[in-house]
């Protein structure tokens, strides 16, 4: 088994619920853990959200609808709403610099639910040690086509 497939929890962030979606590099890893029993895959709503403003920007409204469409099926994501203390932390989080306001919501709820990020980002993998959580890179070289 590998070290990323130990039960636990997941954070997935929007370039994870992307290359998932594109089968980029590294959709396998991300579908090997969401599709684990013993794992709980978790996805903020602000970056489902931010996932359909790049489809629709990009692809049209089809493919962002039938992104929301594919999420609210798949059993093995969690989506999670945001309160209020969430929104604070990642305002806190957003104003120490290096993360779009997306993807400090990311990074406030793996704080949250002490769970590392799948991610591709490299902005989130460099803040990753100072802002306190762990990352399973998924990342390459090319940036997804969106």
């Amino acid at each position: 088994m590998n070290s990323y497939m130990e039960a636990g929890k997941f954070v997935l962030d929007t370039y994870a619920l992307l290359a998932l979606l594109e089968e980029e590099p590294g959709a396998q890893i991300i579908a090997d853990i969401i599709s684990d029993d013993n794992n709980m895959s978790f996805l903020s709503l602000i970056n489902l959200g931010e996932a359909y403003y790049m489809l629709l920007r990009k692809k049209g409204e089809k493919a962002a609808a039938e992104l929301v469409e594919t999420i609210f099926a798949d059993e093995g994501i969690t989506l999670i709403e945001c309160p209020w203390t969430r929104i604070k932390e990642a305002a806190r989080i957003k104003a120490g610099g290096g993360l779009s306001y997306a993807d400090s919501f990311v990074v406030s709820l793996a704080q949250e639910l002490q769970a590392p990020i799948i991610t591709g980002d490299p902005e989130i993998r460099k803040l990753a040690p100072k802002l306190g959580f762990e990352v399973i890179w998924i990342g390459n070289a090319t940036p997804l086509n969106l």
